[in-house]
């Protein structure tokens, strides 16, 4: 399990595992619960590159970033 530091956010860090290219979980420290338990289990079996794609430069009410794009941009960097 990978663990990320988030930054501009609620969510203080992000776990996530990753098996080739597909994610096994994702776990969000800090948050909004709900919102975080839901994206963790939509994003369960999903490509690597798709949920980047898809994720990327979301931002949350006026910060120029959300949980999601942190995600995304933890994603990045594995790659």
């Amino acid at each position: 399990m990978k663990t990320f530091k988030t930054s501009g956010v609620c969510a203080r860090e992000i776990s996530f595992k990753v098996d080739g290219d597909v994610i096994e979980s994702v776990v969000f420290k800090g948050g909004c619960s709900g919102n975080t338990q839901g994206l963790s289990a939509l994003l369960t079996g999903m490509k690597v590159d798709d949920v980047i794609e898809r994720l990327s430069g979301m931002n949350c009410g006026s910060r120029e970033t959300s949980c999601p794009d942190q995600l995304a941009k933890a994603l990045k960097e594995l790659l």
